[in-house]
C-alpha cells in the first residue's frame, strides 16, 4: 500500500504530567519593586484567586510535544492530498507568497498613510488589478471584497445598480440560476432583493437551453453561472446562453470559483459575461478556510464600471492615487483596500508563474482531475454521471450510488473511511444533482504518486464495502475521535466545549 494507516490518538493535556511538575519559571523580583519582593503583593487582594486555577502540571517539553502533535492533527493542503472547502480549489501556497507578505516594508505600511507615502503598495495593488483584468477579460475591477461570497454579493449589487440607473429595477426582479450552482448564488441574489428562478441541467450536466429560453424575459435581471460548472463540465454553448440573456436585456454573472480550470485558455469576458468575481484565495494559491481571510475581487465590463465600490486605485502620469470620483458607486464594501495581505500573496503567485505558467497550471489541474475520474470510474461501486465519456475540467464528481445500492455503504461512509488512511475526504453530497456525490478536485499541485495513493485508498474502500461492509460503516477507527452519533453531536445540548465535561463523559462511558 502506498498510503498509511492514520493514528491520531492524543491524551488531554490534563492527563499528562504528575503532581508537582512545573513547566515554567517566573522572573525574580528585586527587592524595592513597589517596596516588596512578593509577586502576590503586586495584585490587589480583591483580584486574587481564592484557590489555584487547576492548571495541568506538566513540563515544558510535554507542553511543546502536546501542542506540536495537536498541530499535526490539523489537516491542510500542506499535510496531504485534496483538502476541500465546499466546491473550492485548495492548491499549494508557495513559500515565496509568505515571504513577500511578511516583508517589513509591507507589514509596516498603515492604510491611513498619505498617497505620497504609499506609492509602493498602491502600485502593487494596481498591477494586481491589471493582471486580474488580463486574465478575466474585464475592463475594470475592485479589490475590496473579502471573499468569494462577499464578491458575489458585490457583483449582484452592481447588477442591481445598473438596472436601477436605467429605470428597470422594478420590472427586472429575477435572477436565473442553474440547479448545479453553488449555494451562495441564490443567497447573494436574495440578499440583493431579487427572486431566483432555478433551471435544470440537461443530460450532459450543462444548462438546458430550452429551459433557459423559457425562463428569460423582460423580468430577467441576469443569469449566474460558473463555467466549467460544478459537474466539472465546460458549458460549450456559452455563446448561445449569453446571447439569450443579453437579448432579454439581462446581465451575465460569472461565478469565478472554477476559474482554475481555464486560466490562460479562455476568458469569461470573451464568453459574454458582464460581471465576475474570483477567489484570489483559491485560484491564485493563497490560504483560506476556517472563516478567512480571503479575497474576492470583482471585475466588470465598461458599462458597469461607474458603479464599482469606492475608492478605486488609478494611475496617472506614473503616480498612483485613490479614485473617489464615482457618483453612481454602490459605496464601500470593505475598509480601505480589502484584505491586502491575501491579495499580495496572489500577486506574488501571478508574477512568479507568468502567463504561460498560469496556463500550464490549468492544464495540469484538468489532467489530474481526468486521471482520477477515469481511474475511479472503473472501480466497482463508483460511477461518473452526466455524460461519462465527456472530459472533465478541474474536478470530477463521482457517484457512490451503485455502492450504496449493492452494499449499504454510502458516500458519507466512503468519506469517513478515507480518514483511516490519513486522507481528507473530498466534498460529499455536492452538487446535489448528483446522488451520493463525491466531488474530487486534486488541482495542479498534486503529483501522480499522490493521486495514485488516493485512488488506491478509494479502491480498497470499494473492496471492503463489498467484502466486509461493517468495516466501512463503523469508520473511522484510527482518528482521535471515532464514529460519532451525528445527530447527537450537532445537538446544542450535547456539544462538548469543556475539557471537564469531556472528561466526565469519558468517565461515564459516553
Amino acid at each position: 500500500m502506498r498510503f498509511r494507516q492514520a493514528d491520531w490518538s492524543e491524551p488531554l493535556i490534563f492527563e499528562l504530567g504528575s503532581e508537582g511538575r512545573v513547566g515554567y519559571q517566573l522572573p525574580g523580583l528585586e527587592p524595592g519593586v513597589r517596596g516588596k519582593a512578593d509577586p502576590d503583593s503586586l495584585v490587589p487582594a480583591s483580584l486574587r484567586r481564592s484557590e489555584d486555577p487547576g492548571l495541568p502540571e506538566v513540563s515544558e517539553i510535554q507542553v511543546l510535544r502536546h501542542y506540536m502533535h495537536l498541530s499535526q492533527m490539523n489537516y491542510g493542503v500542506n499535510s496531504g492530498l485534496i483538502y476541500p472547502l465546499g466546491s473550492c480549489t485548495m492548491k499549494y501556497n508557495p513559500v515565496v507568497n509568505e515571504v513577500l507578505a511578511a516583508h517589513p516594508k509591507i507589514l509596516g505600511v498603515h492604510p491611513m498613510q498619505s498617497e505620497d507615502s504609499t506609492q509602493g503598495i498602491l502600485g502593487l495593488l494596481f498591477n494586481l488589478k491589471r493582471y486580474f483584468l488580463d486574465i478575466t477579460g474585464m475592463d475594470d475591477a475592485t479589490l475590496q471584497p473579502a471573499a468569494g461570497a462577499h464578491g458575489e454579493w458585490t457583483g449582484i449589487m452592481l447588477m442591481r445598480a445598473y438596472h436601477k440607473d436605467r429605470g428597470e429595477l422594478g420590472k427586472r426582479t429575477e435572477v436565473i440560476i442553474p440547479d448545479s450552482a453553488h449555494g451562495t448564488n441564490p443567497a447573494s441574489a436574495h440578499m440583493a432583493g431579487f427572486k431566483t428562478v432555478e433551471i435544470p441541467s440537461g443530460p450532459d450536466g450543462c444548462v438546458d437551453l430550452d429551459a433557459l429560453n423559457a425562463a428569460v424575459g423582460p423580468q430577467t435581471a441576469g443569469l449566474m453561472l460558473t463555467n466549467p460548472n460544478t459537474i466539472g463540465v465546460f458549458e460549450n454553448q456559452i455563446s448561445e446562453i449569453s446571447g439569450a440573456v443579453h437579448d432579454a436585456g439581462g446581465l451575465m454573472y460569472y461565478d469565478g470559483a472554477n476559474l482554475n480550470a481555464i486560466m490562460g485558455w479562455c476568458r469569461p469576458g470573451d464568453m459574454g459575461f458582464d460581471i465576475i468575481h474570483s477567489n484570489l484565495h483559491k485560484t491564485f494559491s493563497t490560504p483560506h478556510g476556517g472563516g478567512g481571510p480571503g479575497s474576492g475581487p470583482v471585475g466588470v465590463k465598461e458599462a458597469l464600471a461607474e458603479y464599482l465600490p469606492i475608492p478605486g486605485i488609478a494611475e496617472r502620469g506614473g503616480r498612483f492615487r485613490l479614485d473617489w470620483d464615482k457618483p453612481k458607486s454602490i459605496g464601500k464594501v470593505h475598509g480601505f483596500h480589502g484584505n491586502v495581505n491575501v491579495a499580495l500573496k496572489a500577486y506574488t503567485y501571478m508574477v512568479a508563474m507568468g502567463g504561460e505558467g498560469l496556463k500550464e497550471s490549468s492544464e495540469l489541474a484538468v489532467l489530474n482531475a481526468n486521471y482520477v475520474a477515469r481511474k475511479l470510474s472503473k472501480v466497482k461501486g463508483y460511477e461518473l454521471t452526466y455524460d461519462p465519456g465527456k472530459p472533465r475540467k478541474h474536478e470530477a464528481v463521482l457517484s457512490a450510488s451503485p455502492m450504496l445500492n449493492d452494499t449499504g455503504v454510502s458516500a458519507l461512509y466512503v468519506s469517513k473511511k478515507l480518514l483511516d488512511y490519513g486522507l481528507h475526504a473530498p466534498t460529499t453530497y455536492f452538487p446535489m444533482i448528483v446522488p451520493e456525490a463525491l466531488m474530487i478536485e486534486p488541482t495542479e499541485s498534486e503529483p501522480v504518486e499522490a493521486l495514485d495513493a488516493f485512488i488506491e485508498a478509494m479502491t480498497e474502500i470499494s473492496r471492503l464495502a463489498y467484502s466486509n461492509p461493517e468495516e466501512v460503516l463503523s469508520a473511522p477507527h484510527n482518528t482521535a475521535v471515532t464514529k460519532l452519533d451525528e445527530a447527537k453531536a450537532a445537538h446544542p445540548k450535547t456539544i462538548c466545549l469543556s475539557w471537564r465535561r469531556f472528561c466526565a463523559l469519558l468517565r461515564d462511558g459516553e
